[in-house]
């Protein structure tokens, strides 16, 4: 991945969410979480060869979008359906001239979407795949499925994340199964 630009993503979080409201705490706790995460297992797998300046900003905007959405668990009050933010956020990272951030934002919604789940599942979404493609997404992908924004203290175990892929079908479990073998392995 080609990557030289340094951004604070806490002046972009901050021209969307108002500093001190509950939705920011959400967002910016749970951005962290899987930020600390990604970067450690960056720090485990030198040889991956990981942007970690990249993974650090990209981590903490990935769910630029939330805002956009009705999710009144997470203090959303948006006219979107939740399963829309990240290729919202990816809209939004985009006007702020980050598209490789906004690539982020739009692939890390379970383990990816294919077109192909989006055409089935007639989702909301603009027809394309949404699959995190550099290692840098995978890596952010893999550590959002640890953390929700509505559990903050808690980190969700495996068999946790498999159920909860299971729902979406078994190669979905499949690849959450072969990132944790190349990131915890």
């Amino acid at each position: 991945m080609n990557y030289e630009l340094k951004i604070n993503p806490f002046e972009i979080i901050e021209k969307y969410y108002s500093k001190g409201s509950e939705i920011y705490y959400v967002l910016v706790k749970h951005c962290e979480q899987v930020r600390d995460k990604a970067l450690d297992i960056s720090s485990k797998h030198p040889e991956l060869n990981l942007n970690n300046q990249f993974i650090s900003e990209a981590a903490m905007l990935h769910d630029i979008g939330i805002f956009l959405c009705d999710a009144p668990r997470i203090h959303c009050h948006g006219s979107h359906q939740y399963i829309e933010h990240g290729y919202l956020g990816a809209d939004v990272l985009r006007s702020e001239g980050l598209p490789l951030h906004a690539l982020v934002c739009e692939r890390h919604t379970g383990v990816g979407l294919s077109l192909e789940m989006i055409e089935k599942g007639k989702l909301p979404l603009p027809h394309r795949d949404m699959l995190p493609v550099s290692l840098e997404e995978q890596v952010i992908c893999y550590a959002d499925k640890f953390y929700s924004k509505t559990q903050l203290n808690e980190e969700h175990s495996l068999e946790r994340i498999r159920t909860y892929l299971n729902r979406y079908g078994k190669q979905e479990v499949n690849k959450f199964d072969k990132w944790h073998s190349l990131f915890e392995g």
